[in-house]
């Protein structure tokens, strides 16, 4: 019997963000959950050998590698619609959790617990409030990027996405920011340092 899953995971790439926007380039969710895992890993190396944390660094990349698979039923719905208040906020939600059960039906019985793990996290977990955080970390690193690029449209994002990161108190997105962050405005010869 041949299952499905993979094939919908695969999918990813041809899901587009930031759709309301215009992009100087386009990011679809595939290469942006593998940013976020990146970037959960890196907050998870910072939380345990800078601050002496214990969190899962392999959790944190899991969660953020499937964070936006349910995407490939729903499509990424912009972040204005979906938190425009509670009742679309819940709908979705509940959407999100219904495309994600659906997807796990697509694994074969003897992985499908093992892989729901990830799928659908513990959300009360520091693993997965570290995927978060690395998840609007994406975002604002997209940001930079716009506007390295002279595209003015991500301004105002910019400037509210990094408020949150910052409002957030995690030492960790405040190391990332102080170690890390400036280096994303560089160009390709200014990070080799020619």
């Amino acid at each position: 019997m041949s299952y499905n899953f993979y094939a919908f995971m695969d999918r990813m790439k041809y899901i587009k963000r930031w759709q309301l926007m215009r992009s100087v380039r386009s990011e679809n969710i595939m290469e942006h959950s593998e940013q976020v895992a990146m970037l959960a890993h890196a907050l998870a190396v910072i939380n345990n050998k800078v601050f002496g944390g214990t969190v899962n660094a392999e959790k944190c990349v899991l969660y953020a590698i499937y964070h936006e698979c349910s995407e490939v039923m729903t499509g990424d719905m912009p972040t204005p619609i979906k938190y425009f208040n509670n009742s679309i906020h819940g709908a979705y939600k509940e959407l999100e959790d219904r495309a994600c059960d659906k997807l796990l039906a697509t694994l074969p019985g003897e992985i499908r617990g093992e892989i729901e793990k990830s799928v659908k996290p513990d959300q009360n977990s520091p693993e997965y409030a570290l995927m978060k955080a690395a998840d609007r970390l994406a975002a604002y690193v997209k940001c930079l990027e716009e506007l390295k690029s002279g595209n003015k449209e991500f301004v105002k994002a910019e400037k509210s996405i990094r408020e949150d990161l910052l409002s957030r108190n995690m030492p960790e997105v405040n190391y990332f920011f102080e170690h890390f962050v400036e280096s994303f405005n560089l160009t390709l010869d200014e990070l080799e340092g020619f």
